[in-house]
């Protein structure tokens, strides 16, 4: 099965190469319009997924992660028409050179062909990455987990028909609908068919498929996001930060999950920490001084320090300076986000400077980490790798590059 998705995919990617940016937007808008007319589909769909979790037992992090409702819905649709008023990414002339023997050489930027998804429970996905792929003109196979298997179905299907309408093969979106683990072992050796693979999901999902796969890959990353409170932070708004990013919405990969603190503020800023994410039921583990700072705030083990809960779960550390908090980071880090919270702008830029993370912040919440906030329409994922791309991935990071070149009979 998954060879002759292969096939119909190298077929559609034949396809895409001659469709204009006009022809690829009117796609978009019609996936838009689809999905705002099927979502009552979609949503009834959906709940089938919502009540085979509850029954398996997914935590309040997962489904929140797989539910759909009218307005995530819509927020979807806007993020299609969104990508759809964008740059097409294809086609950019990146350098030009007149040889003195007269050729004309250029390089562009053209798709990367067929690129494979693996990821788990958010359907979101499922529209995200197929846009994307849509927009720089690459075909793309989507294989998600069980838990959203009927929200993806209905929600490829839409698209498929809505593009299929506007004249385009169907197959430049293709969804997978064998969820075992051997659909995912066999994308992962379809040298041949795919020209990269992108794993989205649980450090175990990435794990795997960066460990197995002899598709190049693209490494997104789960998201051990620290926020650093500095010495001289004004405290009122580090705990505002925190809020916002703990608790905004817990089951992303842009969620505070670590707070490391300096040990000057500690007694100032602690209790309003905690005041804030009280009011959120959040459960503090820290380390001894944390604990002594605020009342009941739990022991924290040095695992928990590495730990992306997804839950209602922040973990503490305490440090004596800016190089002990860089330091602690850099070690328990998965390079995803990370925030200082400063009014001193030295400590600030030494922040920046040196904590090896894709997206680091002063004074703002790590929940900004998404295509949409940065203006890249959506996200195929956050790569926390350094080749090719880094940090999240829009519309520019979906292509490559070739040379053309031109000449009138030159010979060497």
């Amino acid at each position: 099965m998954m060879k002759e998705l292969g096939k119909k995919a190298l077929e559609a990617k034949d396809f895409l190469a001659s469709v204009t940016t006009q022809q690829k937007n009117a796609a978009l808008n019609a996936i838009a319009k689809a999905l705002r007319e099927n979502s009552g589909y979609i949503i009834a769909e959906n709940k089938k997924d919502l009540e085979n979790g509850e029954r398996a037992g997914l935590n309040k992090g997962l489904l929140d992660r797989l539910m759909l409702n009218e307005s995530r819905i819509e927020d979807i649709a806007k993020s299609v028409e969104q990508v759809a008023g964008l740059s097409d990414p294809c086609g950019i002339v990146l350098e030009e050179v007149n040889r003195p023997n007269g050729l004309l050489i250029r390089k562009v930027t053209v798709p990367i062909g067929v690129i494979g998804i693996i990821y788990e429970a958010r359907p979101n996905v499922t529209a995200d990455a197929a846009v994307l792929c849509l927009k720089s003109s690459n075909a793309v196979i989507l294989r998600g987990g069980k838990e959203a298997i009927n929200s993806n179905l209905a929600v490829s299907s839409v698209m498929r028909n809505a593009i299929r309408q506007c004249g385009f093969n169907e197959n430049c979106i293709q969804l997978v609908s064998d969820t075992s683990r051997n659909s995912a072992n066999e994308m992962m050796k379809m040298n041949g068919y795919l020209d990269c693979l992108i794993p989205r999901g649980g450090k175990n999902l990435i794990k795997s498929v960066v460990e197995n796969s002899t598709v190049p890959v693209i490494e997104t990353g789960s998201g051990n996001c620290h926020i650093y409170v500095d010495e001289s932070a004004n405290a009122d708004m580090a705990a505002e930060i925190i809020l916002n990013a703990k608790t905004q919405r817990i089951s992303v990969c842009n969620t505070c999950e670590s707070l490391v603190i300096h040990s000057a503020i500690l007694n100032k800023a602690m209790p309003k920490i905690k005041e804030l994410l009280d009011t959120k039921n959040v459960e503090i583990r820290g380390d001894d001084r944390a604990m002594a700072a605020a009342s009941g705030i739990l022991p924290a083990s040095e695992e928990d320090f590495s730990t992306e809960y997804l839950d209602y779960i922040i973990s503490v550390k305490t440090v004596d300076s800016l190089d002990e908090a860089i330091k602690h980071i850099n070690k328990h880090s998965t390079r995803h986000s990370e925030a200082i919270i400063t009014e001193n702008s030295a400590h600030a830029t030494e922040f920046l400077q040196r904590v090896d993370s894709s997206s680091v912040y002063v004074n703002a919440s790590t929940r900004f980490t998404d295509g949409g906030e940065f203006g890249l329409g959506a996200e195929i994922g956050i790569s926390t790798q350094k080749l090719h791309a880094r940090g999240p991935m829009g519309l520019r990071e979906l292509t490559t590059s070739k040379y053309l070149i031109f000449g009138s009979g030159q010979i060497r």
